[in-house]
């Protein structure tokens, strides 16, 4: 089987994307592949915590890579740290040349994915890719994935949303525009339990915070601390 490194943002994509990999007899996840920011030690867009990403690791089985990129970082630097961090992945395993991201929908983003790390020597695989979101947003929460909004850009979503759990009443409640998925950056989520993990993380929900004006941040911790 083919070896893949999946990119894990803590969020209900790639989590579901975990699942739908290891449902194929052709690939094998064999880490996660987190991008944290320097000095405040979360997922770089979502905001999730490294801790709570140690611990979705643990629950799906898998060790957590990490590429650490500073907290003003344009696309030079950020290439720079992903090499860096996909040549540590390639020297632990050897065959490994493909890398697996949960996107849903951007043909751009795909497009630029696919430039950029060609440029490393890796292949991109989007195993989601094409999908119905609407779909398979219901498809996911049907399955037992449970997650809540840990990021929400007031601009396109109501900061209310932010904290809640992506269910059906959410999905019966999105404004027409908003993607199910979230897939045009509505909002991002932090996953507690689903059929990728071998048991339900036990988090509890912090406090909401707005940043740049514009992204309600709602923080997701381990219960026990």
């Amino acid at each position: 089987m083919t070896p893949v490194l999946l990119s894990w943002s803590g969020g209900k994509d790639a989590a579901w994307a975990l699942h739908v990999l290891r449902q194929r007899g052709d690939v094998e996840v064999v880490a996660l592949l987190s991008t944290l920011t320097e000095g405040h030690d979360r997922a770089s867009m979502q905001g999730v915590r490294d801790e709570v990403l140690r611990l979705q690791a643990d629950a799906a089985g898998l060790p957590l890579l990490r590429a650490w990129i500073p907290q003003a970082c344009d696309n030079a630097g950020y290439l720079q740290r992903m090499a860096q961090a996909l040549g540590d992945a390639r020297r632990r395993w050897p065959a490994l040349r493909t890398l697996a991201f949960g996107d849903l929908l951007l043909e751009d983003i795909r497009q630029w994915r696919q430039r950029q790390y060609a440029a490393l020597d890796w292949d991109c695989l989007f195993p989601l890719f094409g999908q119905d979101t609407a779909a398979l947003a219901r498809r996911m929460v049907d399955a037992g994935l449970r997650a809540r909004l840990c990021c929400v850009d007031t601009r396109m979503l109501d900061a209310a949303f932010a904290g809640r759990a992506f269910d059906h009443a959410l999905l019966d409640a999105l404004p027409a525009g908003v993607d199910a998925c979230g897939e045009n950056g509505e909002f991002h989520t932090c996953v507690s339990a689903g059929p990728m993990f071998r048991a339900p993380l036990d988090l509890r929900m912090g406090q909401t915070v707005l940043r740049e004006a514009r992204y309600a941040y709602t923080d997701f911790l381990p219960a026990a601390g």
